[in-house]
C-alpha cells in the first residue's frame, strides 16, 4: 500500500433551491440500484416533478436517449434555478438518524488513486454493462449525481476529521429533512481552511473500503482513464488538473459510526419453487428442511444454521432451509484456484454451486433480480411465480479482511447502510477548475 491515503477535496455542491420544490424529502431518492421495481420508480417520479430519480434513472428507449434526456433535464433545472451551486467550495458533513441509528460522515471529491495502491479497497466484482450505463450517464450530464459510500477505520476518538464533524453538528445546518423511510437527514458545509487542513491531515493516513457503489467506483476509474488518454493526445486539458481525477463519495468512520451490514437477496423469476427444490433434492446438493413459520422466524433459523445455508421461498406459508451442502458438489463446483476464504462464502456457494451447477441460471438481469429487503424479495417471488433465495449478512470486519487480502466476493454479496439519500448534494464536473 502507498503511504499516501485518502485525499478528499472540497467542491461547489449543486443543491436544490428550497423554494423551487415542494420539499426536500419529495425530491430525494434511494441510490439508483435500490430503486428496482416499476412501482417504486413511478412513486418517486410522481412525488415531485423535480425528483432526482429523473436524473439517475431517466426513462427512454435506449442508452443514448436516456443519457440525452438526463443531460437536458439537468441543464433545464439549472437554468430554471431549481438546482443552484453553493458559493464556496466545501466538504459537507452529512448526518442520518433514525431511532438508535446515527451515521455521520464527510461528502467530498475523492482523488482517484490507482487500484494497485490499495487506498480504496473493492470487495465485489462488477458487470460491464452496468458500468457502461453509469459511464454514459456521467459523460452525458458531466456530473456525479450521487455519492458512493466508503468506510474507513479511525482510532475511535474525537480528534482529526471526527472532531471537525462533531463540531459542525453544533451549528445550524444547510438543510434538514425527513424521508419516507423515517430517516432524518442534515447537511453542513465545511469551508474554514483550518478545518479543511485538519481533515486532510487525518484522512491522508487512512484507507477505505467500498461499502456501497462498486459500479460507480469502476465508472469513476473508467472515466478518469478516458480523460487522461484524451489529455495525453492533446485536447488542451492538463491531465493532473482534470475534475475527472476525483469522484463524489461519502466517507464514514466506522470506528465511530458502525455501518449496518445486511444481505442482498436473489429472486429467480423463471424458476418456480417446486422445480428449484426438485433439482436440489435430485442432486442431493443440500439438506432441505421445510419451515412452516412466519418469515422473520424462518430467517432466524437461517441465521442459526452452520456452514453454508440459504432460505428458499415463493412467498407462501412454507419456506425451505437449505444447509449442509454436499462436500462432493462443493469440491466439484468451486474454483480450486480461489482462496479458501472465497470458497467458504455463502455468495460463492450460491453462484458456483446452486445457480451454475444445480439450477444452471446465468447471471443476467432477466434471470436474477437483486433485492435488499427479505419480505420484498418474497413478495416479488410470489408476484412472478419464481423463487426467492434469502441470504445471511457478513460482518464488516470479515468483508474488510477479505478485501485487504485482495479477495473479490461475488457481486451483490453485501448491503451496507444506511445508504446516503440521493439528491441532497450533486457535483458538476464541468464547473470545476483544479
Amino acid at each position: 500500500m502507498t503511504d499516501d491515503g485518502l485525499r478528499l477535496s472540497p467542491f461547489h455542491g449543486l443543491r436544490y433551491a428550497p423554494g423551487k420544490v415542494s420539499s426536500l424529502a419529495a425530491v430525494t431518492s434511494p441510490p439508483y440500484d435500490v430503486v428496482v421495481r416499476p412501482d417504486e420508480l413511478h412513486h418517486l417520479e410522481t412525488a415531485d416533478p423535480y425528483n432526482i430519480v429523473r436524473l439517475i434513472l431517466p426513462q427512454a428507449d435506449d442508452q443514448a436517449a436516456r443519457q440525452g434526456k438526463a443531460a437536458e433535464t439537468l441543464h433545464r433545472w439549472r437554468e430554471d434555478g431549481v438546482l443552484a451551486l453553493d458559493p464556496e467550495p466545501s466538504l459537507y458533513v452529512y448526518e442520518q438518524r433514525r431511532g438508535e441509528i446515527l451515521q455521520r460522515g464527510l461528502i467530498g471529491a475523492l482523488r482517484l488513486s490507482p487500484p494497485e495502491d490499495g487506498v480504496v479497497l473493492p470487495h465485489e466484482g462488477v458487470i460491464a454493462e452496468v458500468v457502461e450505463d453509469r459511464a454514459a450517464l456521467m459523460r452525458g450530464t458531466g456530473a456525479n449525481l450521487e455519492p458512493l459510500l466508503l468506510s474507513y477505520r479511525g482510532d475511535g476518538t474525537v480528534t482529526g476529521a471526527t472532531a471537525v464533524i462533531e463540531g459542525a453538528t453544533h451549528r445550524a445546518p444547510l438543510l434538514s429533512t425527513t424521508t419516507e423511510d423515517g430517516f432524518s437527514h442534515r447537511l453542513w458545509a465545511i469551508t474554514d481552511p483550518a478545518e479543511l487542513a485538519r481533515i486532510d491531515e487525518d484522512l491522508s493516513h487512512r484507507h477505505a473500503l467500498i461499502a456501497d457503489g462498486h459500479h460507480r467506483w469502476a465508472t469513476y476509474l473508467r472515466l478518469r482513464d478516458e480523460h487522461l488518454a484524451a489529455a495525453s493526445s492533446g485536447d488542451g486539458t492538463p491531465a493532473g488538473h482534470s475534475p475527472w481525477n476525483h469522484g463524489l463519495v461519502l466517507l464514514v468512520d466506522t470506528a465511530r459510526y458502525p455501518l449496518r451490514v445486511q444481505a442482498i437477496h436473489r429472486v429467480l423469476p423463471r424458476l418456480p419453487l417446486k422445480r428449484a427444490l426438485h433439482a436440489v433434492e435430485a442432486q442431493d446438493a443440500f439438506r432441505v428442511t421445510a419451515l412452516e413459520l412466519p418469515l422473520p422466524k424462518a430467517l432466524d433459523a437461517l441465521g442459526a444454521a452452520s456452514d453454508n445455508a440459504f432460505l428458499l421461498t415463493d412467498g407462501g406459508p412454507v419456506a425451505h432451509l437449505l444447509d449442509r451442502p454436499s462436500p462432493r458438489l462443493l469440491e466439484r463446483a468451486l474454483d480450486a484456484s480461489r482462496p479458501e476464504s472465497w470458497r467458504r462464502l455463502d455468495a460463492s456457494v450460491l453462484h458456483s454451486v446452486l445457480l451454475d451447477e444445480v439450477w444452471r441460471i446465468p447471471d443476467r438481469p432477466d434471470e436474477i433480480n437483486y433485492i435488499h429487503d427479505a419480505s420484498a424479495a418474497a413478495g416479488k417471488a410470489a408476484q412472478l411465480g419464481g423463487t426467492a433465495v434469502l441470504m445471511r449478512p457478513l460482518r464488516e470486519e470479515s468483508v474488510r479482511e477479505l478485501a485487504e487480502q485482495g479477495v473479490m466476493m461475488p457481486r451483490k454479496s453485501t448491503s451496507f447502510g444506511p445508504k446516503p439519500a440521493t439528491g441532497l448534494v450533486l457535483r458538476v464536473l464541468d464547473d470545476e477548475v483544479r
